[in-house]
């Protein structure tokens, strides 16, 4: 399953594309667009690069349930950098839908304008890593025509012959946005019900069977530090079509969780089946596996090491969300989340243990909507593995009626069973088991689980030079994220970071050793590092020397330095614990030594100590976070928490000479 959600970063990335030639045409700007621009808008801040004027969809549904959808949009261009938004787009999937116009227009200032159409359009897959892929755009962008005080609009028509009774509508991105509206046109005898999100319930107009939805004046959403997605900021409407009773159309109600996972399991549970050569390769990567999760495993590496190729048809028909015959993933030895998924679950079939899969967003754990039975609000597929008592794990959960589940994500070859990657860790995802499939919380690992610890043995010369070894040890998802920077850089540029991040706090510092070890199948990853400091410690006069016994930082840091907030704040789960023990230069004692410090509240714990024994200062620093969101009226309380560890890391001590 792909994901339509990140449209806007597609549009960046293919913007030089589509930078095509120009031309003005007699096609004058419409009336509606033409009152747009007309509109005064609001004075914003500098950080407003574009204001929405005008958007606007109307969706007008046929008795057999195609639906005809007209969009009109307009923006005014701010400041130089708002020209990004000079795009016009329409989304569409080959199989179900077809793009029947798409015009669009800026108007400049002065009064003039230039008009763009079907030479000037470009038409793209919307995921370029797939083989084949029936999600498409097309796009026209006036992005190197525009600037501060144009005003840029476009009108796309498409027509849909979907599966899917349900469509979500935003009203805004972070832009400000003046008017938005959207408009639904069924015929007699039909209904709709909506869900409003991130914001108070939105009651539509309804005049017969046309129902209108409309919000003005929406704020810019600011991007923050650590903020949540902007799915969970922006207002937005879910809509759900419902035909009278007994009438034959193309559209599938989802009226509950249940009706999405009885949808899913007719397209999965028949590609899930297994033949001879499966099974004898489920044996043979089990043959020395002892327990039951060993089995599991061993099948679970094996799949992460299919090849992920996306190919995606069908997808308004539903055929995206069917997996391809396990048979022929296994065969070729490629395939996407889901057909991983299944090949995993036909392997552990042959091997007599039941699975099923899991459909969920992957990006962002906080995107799923209880109240919205529909699966168009994932992204994604991984699997549940049903266990017995004598397997334990930290992603286990316990269903209602399947019993005790193992989570496992077959995609992400970097998080090994027995973890979840944590973009997925308490998000809601829909356990696809027909009548009994269910919508459950997906586990949350302890902070523990996802720990770094540190050791670092160091020497200090009178001088004020500085030795040093580090030794690291990573698990979970900490260790999660240094195996990534390790596999996707070469040799060189690991170093370089290495080195950057040494150099970072050791200024002038010489790196002399780097040395990683992924050990993946246990889940951690270990790096040692070696380097010298030639003048870590400032001397004054050969009298005194002043260091931070906070020699290197702790790679991850948040920044909550604005005096207000308007967004929660998004934490994630993590545990830190560092003893450094650093030698003291001979003739030169303590002179002044920081306070030790201890920080608690609900959502994280964070200690520092400070000991002078044997000729070596010992300095240790544990930091504990819950996985948390955390309300806007609880800021001061997080802005304080971290400013102070700011503050404990950068205290110095001071060495005087006996």
């Amino acid at each position: 399953m792909k994901s339509l959600h990140h449209l806007r970063t597609l549009i960046f990335c293919l913007g030089v594309l589509l930078m095509l030639s120009r031309a003005a045409v007699a096609d004058d700007p419409p009336a509606w667009l033409k009152q747009a621009a007309s509109t005064t808008s609001p004075s914003y801040g500098k950080e407003v690069k574009a204001v929405v004027l005008h958007h606007e969809q109307r969706k007008n549904v046929e008795e057999d349930g195609r639906i005809t959808t007209t969009t009109w949009y307009a923006i005014r261009i701010l400041a130089r950098e708002g020209r990004e938004e000079a795009v016009a787009h329409a989304v569409y999937n080959t199989g179900s839908e077809k793009v029947k116009e798409i015009r669009a227009w800026l108007l400049r200032p002065a009064g003039d304008f230039v008009s763009y159409g079907k030479k000037e359009t470009a038409d793209v897959s919307l995921a370029e890593n797939d083989v084949y892929d029936e999600a498409r755009v097309r796009m026209i962008s006036a992005k190197s025509d525009a600037d501060a005080g144009c005003v840029f609009g476009y009108e796309t028509v498409t027509e849909e012959r979907s599966v899917f009774s349900q469509f979500l509508w935003s009203f805004q991105d972070n832009n400000p946005t003046l008017l938005s509206r959207v408009t639904l046109v069924m015929p007699q005898g039909w209904r709709a019900e909506s869900v409003t999100f991130n914001r108070d319930k939105l009651e539509p107009v309804v005049n017969g069977t046309t129902y209108t939805w409309e919000l003005r004046n929406l704020p810019f959403i600011e991007d923050e530090p650590a903020s949540p997605e902007l799915s969970k900021l922006a207002p937005a409407l879910a809509v759900n079509l419902f035909p009278p009773q007994g009438k034959a159309t193309l559209l599938r109600p989802f009226a509950s969780w249940k009706d999405v996972s009885r949808y899913n399991s007719e397209l999965s549970d028949p590609q899930a089946a297994f033949n001879e050569p499966i099974a004898a390769k489920a044996r043979e990567l089990t043959a020395s596996a002892k327990t039951e999760y060993e089995r599991i495993q061993s099948i679970g590496r094996y799949a992460q090491n299919v090849n992920y190729i996306s190919i995606q048809t069908g997808v308004g028909r539903g055929g995206g969300y069917r997996p391809h015959a396990a048979v022929d993933v296994f065969n070729k030895n490629y395939g996407d989340c889901k057909d991983k998924a299944n090949l995993m679950r036909a392997m552990l079939k042959s091997l007599g243990i039941e699975s099923y899969p899991v459909a969920i967003y992957s990006g962002d754990p906080n995107f799923v909507r209880q109240d919205w039975p529909s699966p168009q609000q994932f992204n994604h597929c991984i699997i549940a593995v049903k266990v017995s008592d004598a397997t334990d794990a930290a992603t286990i959960v316990k269903h209602s009626t399947l019993g005790r589940l193992l989570i496992f994500d077959p995609t992400d070859d970097d998080t090994p069973v027995g973890d979840l990657p944590d973009h997925e860790q308490g998000s809601y995802a829909l356990i696809v088991a027909g009548e009994a499939g269910e919508l459950m919380k997906m586990p949350v690992a302890p902070p523990e689980a996802n720990r770094l610890e540190r050791v670092i043995e160091a020497e200090l010369t009178p001088e004020g030079a500085l030795t040093a070894k580090v030794s690291e040890r990573s698990f979970g998802q900490a260790a999660v994220k240094e195996r990534r920077g390790f596999k996707r850089a070469a040799r060189p540029q690991y170093n370089s970071f290495i080195e950057r991040w040494i150099t970072a706090t050791a200024p002038s510092a010489k790196v002399l050793k780097v040395e990683p070890a992924d050990a993946a199948r246990s889940g951690q990853f270990a790096l040692d590092v070696e380097f010298q400091s030639p003048a870590y410690a400032q001397s004054h006069r050969g009298k005194l020397l002043v260091f931070k016994p906070a020699i290197v930082s702790r790679r991850s840091s948040l920044f909550l330095t604005a005096p207000t907030r308007k967004h929660p704040v998004v934490l994630e789960a993590a545990a830190y614990n560092e003893t450094v023990k650093i030698k003291l230069p001979a003739g030169f004692e303590v002179d002044e030594l920081p306070d030790a410090a201890e920080l608690n509240q609900p959502f994280g714990n964070y200690a520092v100590t400070y000991e002078v024994k044997d000729g070596h200062l010992v300095f240790k620093r544990t930091l504990v976070l819950k996985a948390a969101m955390i309300s806007v009226d609880q800021y001061a309380a997080v802005r304080s928490f971290f400013e102070r560890i700011r503050a404990a890391e950068q205290a110095p001590v001071v060495l005087a000479k006996k």
